[in-house]
């Protein structure tokens, strides 16, 4: 390492839907953090809360040096500012330009990592032609990746869902020997590389209610679930299960690991938002760049009404800073951060 203190670039965040609470959430997140976590805004400064003090940047660094009580905006021409509530697909090309810019000021160096604010899908969709599920996947092509993981993640909990956004009853077929050993491997490579964590203790939730308990209530655990996980225990890796998904997420089992890969959206899902509903976040595994979200949608039921509450992105944007923070000492020192307890860091 060599003398003196240089500052990671600031963290980038896209504009998300216009229509939405992502501008306010925005402003409000600069408001509470400062010069905490130093971001700048992707969008275009007509869509942003009448009254906001914001500040034009021609070169992404000079966001370092923006006072702490006026928000950073990398200017990007969307359009005339949308009714809150109401998505308007005309905007919607600016809107994945803006996702576009951020990839590339990350890719480039220029930004430390990518916060997305929400989306509106069919909006993209109607307005641009928007060809993907959502930001996951459209942000694996700009990466040229084929396979990422999602990760809920809060202070006291991370989650992996290893199966998505398909119907339950598509779940046993969708499951399979080597999308869940592609999940177990994503996700042990992000928490050594994104958290820091030497030896990742990941826990694995079985398929079935009680694990199968022996096969009575299923065979999928016994027949390669768990032949799965011991060949890669022979390969040195800490895993639990499969496991019973309904005594997993109490205290005393949740202190056991640092991450848990279930079977399904919901097994996931549901004991995240129990345990943390307002300050998750939502992260992409196995980009070759950092990403982060928060882990709720447009809110167009509340948008323009100046109630949205910005904790969700607070969490995603520090949770984003200190996950530079983790990549850049494996990178510059060339060892890892020791273990730490199942959080941001």
């Amino acid at each position: 390492m060599t003398g003196g203190f240089t500052p990671h670039p600031p963290v980038a965040l896209s504009c998300g839907e216009p229509a939405g609470i992502g501008p306010e959430i925005a402003v409000k997140a600069r408001a509470i953090l400062g010069a905490e976590v130093p971001f700048f805004w992707i969008g275009d400064p007509r869509h942003l809360p009448q009254g906001t003090r914001w500040q034009a940047l021609s070169d992404p660094a000079e966001a370092l040096h923006v006072a702490a009580d006026c928000l950073p905006v990398l200017p990007l021409e969307l359009g005339p500012a949308p009714l809150p509530g109401q998505p308007t697909p005309a905007l919607a090309a600016g809107v994945v330009a803006a996702i576009a810019r951020g990839v590339a000021l990350v890719q480039a160096g220029q930004a430390s990592a990518l916060c997305t604010a929400p989306i509106h899908k069919k909006a993209l969709k109607d307005g641009a032609g928007f060809a993907f599920p959502g930001h996951t996947e459209y942000l694996a092509a700009l990466a040229g990746v084929g396979r990422v993981v999602m990760m809920l993640a809060c202070a006291g909990l991370r989650v992996v869902p290893a199966t998505i956004h398909i119907p339950l009853s598509e779940v046993p077929r969708a499951l399979t020997p080597d999308l869940l050993e592609e999940t177990i491997r994503i996700t042990r490579d992000g928490l050594i590389r994104d958290f820091g964590i030497a030896v990742p203790r990941i826990a694995v939730a079985g398929l079935n209610p009680h694990a199968g308990e022996g096969g009575a209530m299923g065979r999928e655990e016994i027949d390669w679930m768990i032949p799965l996980l011991d060949r890669l225990r022979g390969e040195g890796m800490a895993l639990l299960g499969p496991l019973p998904a309904d005594t997993m997420f109490h205290p005393a089992a949740r202190a056991r690991y640092d991450a848990a890969i279930c079977a399904y959206h919901d097994q996931a899902l549901i004991p995240i938002k129990t345990i943390d509903f307002a300050g998750g976040v939502n992260l992409t595994l196995g980009l070759p760049f950092i990403r982060t979200s928060p882990d709720h949608g447009t809110a167009f039921d509340i948008a323009g009404k100046g109630v949205a509450d910005p904790s969700s992105l607070i969490a995603a944007l520090k949770m984003a800073q200190a996950m530079a923070a983790a990549r850049g000492a494996t990178a510059d020192v060339g060892v890892l951060h020791p273990h730490t307890p199942a959080g941001y860091l």
